[in-house]
């Protein structure tokens, strides 16, 4: 029999047992193929595979024998198209693997396989949008560091008295940098400062705190399509019409058309968020806000007289906005405006920031992702593959009222479309050439088709994942936002609203400023 051990216990068996047992029985766990094989996440990946695969034969099938608008079933370069193009879509709605990730890979098999020339991808990435993007960005850049945007920003919302007035501000404040910043993220990232002051100033207001924190990324999202560098989308846009139509939309025909659209669906959808969040009392209860208020939250002056970076800054995004707007004068391509603006933004006496400084800024995954989606919009278009979804997807629409129905549905499904995927350039690179394939033929302008569908897709609140402003002001750390339900209540109403304001704005206002629905 074993002795006690020194505390008077029976030692553990196992300190008796051979020492080989005592190791195999220690050694880690390899799973056998039979385990591996009962496994739930095997399954569900083989599942997905052999959907997947029976979905891209099925459509593959159908593109060989389906005829399109035009006539007979796709050319050997549509049907790779089709294919390489439904597993870009269903990676992007149904894998966590980086947007940016899927759309160089589907852009470089349309290259391997021959749809797509090596220079068509090449070129993409030298595209003028994409250093109009870029050149956007070292501006910004250059705004943010000299603190010029906080600085007014505090001093547009000193003004408020009441929680209305205080939304109503904040609205028309960010709207206005729709101009300086070139990103959703940006201008979230730019304004999240502005809120955590809020938040301090009013912590004994916690409805109002929320209804701010929903207010911001709200206005963020809907007021981008005020402007063509408001979205990477409304480039998408641009130059899928540049490919199936011959002409684009510069900068001065999208401020005309998109800032009206942005001015009104922001104020209506701050004063939805202010209805459904917070109570009468709430919004008759006075405020008080100064710019002294900003000053711990931001590193640069709130208050005195504007610093040298600041008036510098303020003089060179007026320049570039004024030659933005009176491109058609002087005839200075917009990319080439915001070049030169960049190089003087990190000029070594003037700007406020150096060259290697804004570069790292700048969203490099968001320029290849735009260039690998250029890359794929022209595919679709060249190969004819975009005509044949549209065709399938559209193709019952005719006679009377056709036109009117046809921009409905566009509307309504570019809405929905966040749901599915969550890229807001991926959403246009996917519904805007179908789009633009198919508007001719129910009498709609291609134009107006595809501003219609990448206004609507500026909508993407239901999810804290929908977009990244709503992901980032939800979860700010020290202070309680919003929660997926608030999303999903704001959604329920502000959706058919956004979509409304759209599909208005595409028959009643646009004809009014030059761009008619009716080819």
């Amino acid at each position: 029999m074993t002795a006690p051990g020194p505390s008077g216990t029976r030692p553990e068996r196992f300190e008796t047992r051979p020492p080989g047992r005592v190791a195999r029985e220690s050694a880690p766990v390899v799973p056998t193929g039979r385990a591996l094989l009962r496994s739930p996440a095997l399954r569900r990946g083989v599942v997905a595979v052999v959907a997947l695969a029976a979905l891209v034969g099925g459509l593959g099938l159908a593109a060989d024998r389906v005829p399109g608008p035009g006539g007979p079933g796709l050319s050997d370069d549509g049907r790779v198209t089709v294919v390489v193009f439904t597993v870009a879509v269903s990676a992007w709605v149904f894998t966590r693997v980086d947007d940016t990730y899927v759309a160089l890979g589907a852009a470089v098999a349309l290259v391997l396989t021959g749809v797509l020339g090596t220079d068509g991808l090449f070129e993409a990435l030298g595209d003028d949008t994409i250093w109009l993007l870029l050149s956007a960005f070292v501006i910004a850049a250059g705004v943010t560091s000299s603190g010029l945007a906080t600085r007014a920003t505090a001093y547009v919302v000193s003004a408020a008295r009441t929680p209305r007035s205080l939304a109503h501000l904040l609205t028309g404040a960010l709207v206005v940098t729709t101009f300086a910043i070139p990103s959703t993220s940006g201008r979230a990232a730019l304004a999240l400062p502005i809120f955590l002051c809020l938040a301090r100033v009013f912590a004994d207001r916690p409805a109002l705190v929320r209804t701010l924190a929903l207010l911001f990324p709200t206005v963020i999202l809907l007021s981008a399509v005020g402007s063509l560098l408001g979205a990477g989308a409304h480039l998408v846009t641009s130059e899928v019409l540049v490919a199936a139509t011959g002409e684009g939309v510069g900068f001065v025909r999208w401020l005309l058309l998109g800032l009206p659209l942005a001015v009104v669906s922001a104020h209506v959808a701050a004063e939805v968020v202010l209805l459904l969040f917070s109570s009468r009392a709430e919004r008759r209860r006075p405020l008080r806000v100064g710019p002294a208020d900003f000053a711990a939250e931001s590193p640069t002056p709130v208050t005195g007289p504007l610093s040298v970076a600041e008036s510098r800054a303020a003089l060179l995004l007026g320049a570039v906005v004024v030659l933005w707007c009176s491109e058609p004068l002087h005839g200075i391509d917009p990319a080439i405006v915001a070049l030169v603006g960049a190089l003087v933004a990190t000029s070594p006496r003037y700007g406020s920031v150096s060259l290697p400084a804004a570069l790292r800024s700048a969203p490099w995954s968001l320029l290849l992702f735009l260039a690998a989606t250029l890359a794929l919009g022209t595919a679709l278009t060249s190969s004819g593959a975009a005509a044949w979804f549209a065709g399938g997807l559209f193709g019952g629409f005719s006679g009377d009222g056709a036109a009117v129905a046809f921009l409905a549905v566009v509307v309504v499904a570019s809405t929905a479309m966040h749901l599915l995927v969550q890229s807001r350039s991926a959403r246009s690179s996917v519904l805007v050439p179908i789009v633009v394939a198919l508007s001719p033929a129910v009498g709609v302008d291609p134009v107006a088709a595809a501003m219609a569908s990448t206004a609507a897709a500026g909508f993407c609140h239901t999810l804290p994942s929908s977009a990244k402003p709503v992901a980032l002001f939800a979860n700010v750390t020290g202070t309680d936002t919003y929660t997926p339900r608030d999303l999903l209540r704001l959604s329920t109403v502000l959706a058919p609203v956004s979509a409304a304001l759209v599909l208005a704005f595409s028959l009643l206002v646009w004809p009014m400023l030059g761009l008619p629905y009716l080819r």
